[in-house]
Formats: structure tokens, C-alpha cells, sequence
């Protein structure tokens, strides 16, 4: 379903040749060893253990200075801002069983938790922000 929308929007770009798509359960499947994995409004769906089964599935299939890039409507670190990150959390609750928005801070901690070395938080177009961490 997503996959044409991913290959059309490469194309424009002319990536062909260096980003693919990847079909797959990112629970039961391996995760291919990449230099980059990009996270795009996945985390948010999910509990915090599997947020961070995630994202310690993310730091072993990347070799030392990989990056992974976790994006989302991040929440305000003082909760009391970004009013589209908090409605999205909201809305997470209500659609998602156990699934939950959070802050750039909060990403931060969990990727160091799972063993990232370095992590920063970075404003994108718009309301969505952008977590990187690199191991």
C-alpha cells in the first residue's frame, strides 16, 4: 500500500539506485544491515517495550556510524506547545491500543537506553520533527 507512493517519490528524486523498499513485520522479520533506516510515523503506534525492541532491532541491523532517523509530531519537551503533537497523542490513544506521542527528550533517552552513541533532535517542514541517532 505504501510502497508505490515510496517508488514514485524516489523516482522523482532519481534514488533509484540507492534507497529501496523493503516489504516485512519489523517484529518477526530480520531488519536488513543498512547504513540509514528511517522511522517515519511508526514509533508512535506502539507501547514503550516495543518502541524500544524497535529501536534495539534498528541499532543491530546498522554497522558503528549508522544512523537511524525517527520522525513523528513530536511533542514539546515542557508538553505545553506543539498542540498538533499533543492531539496526535491523543488521537494514538484513542486509535492505537497502547500506543502513545512523545517528546524529542524522550526518543533521545530511549535510543541512548538501546545503545545509540549520539542523539539530537531537529525541526523539519511543518509540525514534524525529526530524532537521529547514530551508533
Amino acid at each position: 500500500m505504501v510502497r508505490p507512493f515510496f517508488e514514485e517519490y524516489v523516482a522523482f528524486f532519481g534514488l533509484q539506485d540507492r534507497v529501496r523498499f523493503r516489504n516485512g513485520d519489523f517484529f518477526k522479520d530480520p531488519m536488513t544491515v543498512v547504513d540509514v533506516l528511517v522511522m517515519g510515523m511508526i514509533l508512535h503506534d506502539w507501547n514503550l517495550a516495543e518502541k524500544l525492541a524497535l529501536l534495539k532491532k534498528a541499532y543491530d541491523a546498522m554497522p558503528d556510524g549508522g544512523s537511524l532517523i525517527v520522525y513523528e509530531n513530536l511533542i514539546d519537551d515542557e508538553r505545553r506547545k506543539n498542540i498538533a503533537g499533543l492531539l496526535m497523542s491523543l488521537t494514538m490513544l484513542i486509535e492505537a491500543q497502547d500506543g502513545f506521542d512523545y517528546t524529542g527528550a524522550d526518543c533521545c533517552g530511549w535510543m541512548r537506553e538501546v545503545g545509540f552513541r549520539e542523539t539530537y533532535v531537529g525541526q523539519l517542514t511543518g509540525i514534524e520533527s525529526m530524532v537521529v541517532g547514530i551508533k
